[in-house]
């Protein structure tokens, strides 16, 4: 007979396996999401100035966060979330978009992809740092060797498809804010669901966004002349890589945890490839390819030494 205790403790363990595993399909249909961010962007930036576009985006999702809000009736956050939900603000809504819509100027949706590939990376050391959480030598050695990976992608000009150094530091200057603002907003999920945070992230920027897109648009669109693909992009970089995509991603990273549910964000690079050269025609260079390939498999070696050893499911 097999006691109760262990029964219980047995399903208790399968509970927790079947929400990360529901936590990780969560987290990949916001990679999916997200996967669209780079090549949407560089359409929009031929038919608006950047700044507009970064601006743009955030009043489409704080339109849209304002109605479920109002519909849904939340309360306003607590006084001691403020700072993490600003915090993801200045990464989500003006760090990431900015200096994006900025590189993708001058390079390639392509080239882009091969250096935000070190996302997971960064989101993850920057966990590491800020949790004080220890962690073994591989991850330092993993860290290492991806990150030279990807300086020698960017001297070497990425086999001169789409290499520009001001491009490449724009790009990981966009990194940096956008793995900050995934921690400090994942801290907030803790005490409320995902697409509250994002919500108020986009509500809270609104009294900036909202007459910054006014303005930007009244100096520029005279110099500008928007076609319906750039207008389409802009929409969907407001509703899906601004809004909704955050919506799974937070639940998935809830349910999975950070480490495990960040883990997905290694497709991220090669769907943005694919959604290049499908939607854009940009021709992706083997070297590319193989650049971001390298990157993944150091990003999934560090993860892999971050993570704890458990037990597996019986």
């Amino acid at each position: 007979m097999v006691p109760r205790g262990g029964q219980a403790e047995r399903g208790d363990l399968t509970d927790t396996w079947e929400r990360r595993r529901e936590g990780v399909v969560y987290a990949l249909l916001g990679v999916v999401l997200f996967s669209f961010s780079v090549p949407l962007t560089k359409i929009a930036v031929e038919g608006f100035d950047p700044f507009l576009t970064a601006m743009g985006r955030a009043v489409i999702a704080g339109a849209l966060a304002a109605v479920l809000v109002g519909w849904r009736r939340v309360p306003l956050p607590p006084r001691n979330q403020l700072r993490p939900l600003l915090v993801t603000m200045l990464g989500a809504v003006f760090g990431w978009p900015i200096l994006l819509a900025l590189a993708l100027q001058r390079t390639t949706a392509a080239h882009a992809a091969v250096i935000a590939a070190f996302m997971p990376l960064t989101t993850a050391l920057i966990a590491v740092l800020r949790t004080r959480e220890r962690v073994s030598s591989q991850f330092w050695v993993a860290s290492g060797a991806g990150t030279a990976a990807l300086v020698a992608f960017a001297l070497s000009r990425g086999g001169a498809e789409g290499g520009d150094p001001v491009a490449d530091a724009l790009v990981v200057g966009a990194v940096v804010a956008s793995s900050w603002c995934y921690v400090e907003g994942a801290s907030v999920t803790k005490t409320m669901p995902g697409w509250q945070v994002i919500s108020w992230v986009v509500l809270l920027a609104l009294p900036i966004t909202l007459p910054a897109t006014v303005a930007i648009w009244s100096a520029t669109h005279a110099h500008y002349n928007p076609a319906s693909g750039a207008w389409t992009s802009l929409v969907l970089l407001g509703v899906s890589s601004m809004y909704l995509g955050f919506f799974a991603w937070y639940r998935g990273l809830a349910l999975a945890g950070i480490a495990r549910g960040g883990q997905v964000q290694q497709l991220q690079a090669l769907l943005t490839l694919v959604w290049s050269a499908l939607i854009l025609r940009e021709h992706v260079t083997r070297v590319t390819v193989l650049a971001a390939v390298v990157v993944i498999v150091c990003v999934l070696w560090a993860q892999r030494a971050r993570l704890p050893a458990e037990a597996a499911p019986q």
